[in-house]
């Protein structure tokens, strides 16, 4: 498996294995294993966090769902957890704009310009049956290349008490 059959798969799906917005935390690390703890998202509070299997990020809300994914591309190489990847754990980046383009036409996952996210050296597009977000750089006088391929969070509000806050 290539590492643009995996991001066009989560471009057409939304999901990658058990990885989803929205997944229940202890599904995913069933399947997965425990993940590298990156560091929390608030300065007040231990959640949410954010998480990662490699370059797969995760971003899992204090009710423990996942609420954000992301493969960052902008290493030479992507490290993906072979059991969602093929059997295979480590791929070569600098994906260009163009293969990127290519590589969602011929697996027929319609997409188009999302301007919210192109300004100034990137620009992004947005695959229609997800809205998986496809960010690119832009180096001056070279193609655009993969900076980064983004699931869109599942917008929930979380009312969700941490852990130990009953009342």
């Amino acid at each position: 498996m290539q590492i643009l059959d995996v991001l066009t798969s989560m471009a057409k799906t939304g999901r990658l294995g058990p990885v989803f917005s929205g997944a229940n935390w202890n599904d995913v690390t069933a399947a997965l294993g425990q993940p590298r703890d990156m560091e929390t998202t608030s300065l007040n509070e231990a959640w949410p966090r954010l998480f990662a299997y490699g370059d797969l990020e995760l971003s899992v809300c204090r009710c423990r769902k996942v609420s954000l994914i992301c493969v960052q591309t902008w290493r030479d190489v992507v490290e993906l957890p072979p059991s969602v990847a093929g059997g295979t754990d480590t791929f070569p980046a600098l994906l260009s704009h163009a293969d990127v383009v290519s590589a969602l036409d011929e697996a027929g996952c319609p997409w188009e310009p999302y301007a919210p996210l192109t300004f100034g050296n990137q620009s992004t597009l947005a695959a229609i049956p997800s809205g998986a977000h496809f960010t690119f750089e832009i180096p001056d006088g070279e193609e655009p290349v993969l900076n980064v391929m983004g699931l869109p969070g599942d917008g929930h509000d979380c009312s969700a008490r941490p852990p130990g806050q009953d009342h």
